[in-house]
C-alpha cells in the first residue's frame, strides 16, 4: 500500500482530483491511499507519504516542501494541464513514468 500526498492550497480542489486518481489506481490493480491536504498541513502528514505531489498554484513552494521531506520521499510538481483537467490517470501516471517517483 502506498501513501500519496496531495498538496495545494486549501485541499478542496485536490480532493476532486484525488477521486480520479483512486480511480486510475484501481483500474491498475495498485493499492494506494491517497489524500489531499493543505499546504498547512502538509508538515504534519509528511511523515505518513511516500510520495508528496504539489498542485501547481503551490509549485512554488516546492523547495520548502523538499526540505520538510529531507530526502526522504519524492516531491513533484503536477502538471499544470493535468491538474486543470481534473485528469487523475494522468497524475497517477507520474509515479509511474518519472524515474524520480517510481514507486508503484
Amino acid at each position: 500500500m502506498k501513501n500519496i500526498l496531495l498538496v495545494c492550497n486549501a485541499g478542496m480542489s485536490t480532493s476532486m482530483l484525488v477521486q480520479k486518481m483512486q480511480a486510475a489506481a484501481k483500474e491498475q490493480g495498485i493499492e494506494a491511499t491517497i489524500q489531499a491536504k493543505s499546504v498547512t498541513d502538509a508538515a504534519n502528514e509528511i511523515d505518513k507519504a511516500d510520495v508528496l505531489l504539489l498542485g501547481p498554484q503551490v509549485g512554488y513552494q516546492k523547495s520548502e516542501m523538499e526540505k520538510l521531506a529531507d530526502g526522504r520521499i519524492p516531491v513533484e510538481v503536477i502538471d499544470m494541464r493535468d491538474y486543470g483537467t481534473m485528469n487523475g490517470k494522468a497524475v497517477f501516471e507520474i509515479l509511474n513514468v518519472n524515474k524520480k517517483l517510481k514507486y508503484l
